[in-house]
């Protein structure tokens, strides 16, 4: 039976991609493995990261998480120096980083590896 679920992210140097989630994010691995970190956000949920030169290439989101308020969350990361990203393409426009898709809004920015990361808020 499933039980854990772990997203897995690519890193093209770990110390780097450490430095950020916990700079960035106010998050800092619970394991750590030689090429490899895991962080447990709760006891069912967690994400890795592993070093590999495949970093950075995926162009699609790698990883989401859910928020009550996208803009308090929003306004805090990029008090820390993140930059979300802008989009206009067929079926979704960015304003100030968040794109309103139906009861769904969402900001994406990347992490220091290049992966795109998603923070989404039921409206």
């Amino acid at each position: 039976m499933l039980k854990e679920l772990h997203t897995v992210l690519p890193a093209a140097d770990l110390k780097r991609a450490r430095a950020f989630y916990h700079d960035k994010l106010s998050l800092d691995p619970d394991q750590t493995d030689e090429g490899s970190m895991m962080y447990h956000l709760s006891p069912e949920a967690g994400f890795e990261i592993y070093e590999t030169s495949n970093a950075g290439t995926a162009q699609n989101t790698q990883m989401g998480w859910m928020s009550d308020d996208l803009d308090a969350e929003m306004n805090a990361l990029r008090e820390r120096g993140v930059v979300f990203e802008e989009y206009d393409v067929p079926g979704m426009k960015t304003e100030n980083g968040v794109a309103t898709m139906g009861d769904m809004r969402a900001a994406w920015f990347r992490d220091s590896e290049g992966n795109f990361i998603c923070i989404s808020q039921r409206t």
